[in-house]
């Protein structure tokens, strides 16, 4: 499998957000216009996906919708819980092994640290890897069998910038 993962957008900063709901949170125009440059650089690269997992809160759900969009995969989008900041990697790996047909190419869209986390244990088995992972950066692994431990490669590690060089 091919797993992708996109962290969301640049959003609205905690302290300038003025409602306790942080799952409300959206993308800003600048981040908007990130996201539609990343997903330009995804149809460029022809990245084609079987399901688009996305966490609920509004800036990866506005993130994931951007993505689906332009790359016209609107009705491959669901959400699940399990990205959501305080989600639980063995709940969302347990849950991706039950998809049938089992998708060849994922893309999840989810938050930091959690995705920084759920690479580190699925490459090396343990969460503590240090990686850069910014706003609307995407990453591209490959899995043999999707498991809770070391069961991935890290093929390459994109930020923004370097996506935009390809628009």
């Amino acid at each position: 499998m091919n797993l992708y993962i996109l962290r969301h957008g640049l959003a609205v900063e905690r302290e300038d957000w003025d409602f306790k709901d942080d799952s409300q949170r959206p993308l800003t125009p600048q981040g908007k216009k990130q996201l539609k440059s990343v997903a330009r650089a995804m149809e460029k690269m022809e990245l084609h996906f079987d399901l688009i997992l996305s966490s609920p809160f509004l800036r990866v759900k506005q993130t994931a919708e951007i993505v689906t969009e332009i790359l016209k995969l609107k009705k491959r989008l669901k959400f699940s819980d399990a990205l959501m900041p305080d989600g639980d990697a063995t709940m969302l790996i347990h849950q991706l092994n039950r998809l049938k047909p089992s998708p060849k190419n994922l893309l999840l869209v989810g938050h930091e640290p959690y995705l920084s986390r759920l690479i580190s244990l699925l490459i090396s088995g343990e969460e503590n890897a240090a990686l850069d992972f910014k706003k609307g950066g995407l990453c591209k692994l490959e899995v043999e069998n999707l498991r809770a431990g070391k069961c991935a490669m890290l093929v390459w590690l994109l930020t923004p910038k370097q996506m935009k060089l390809m628009n």
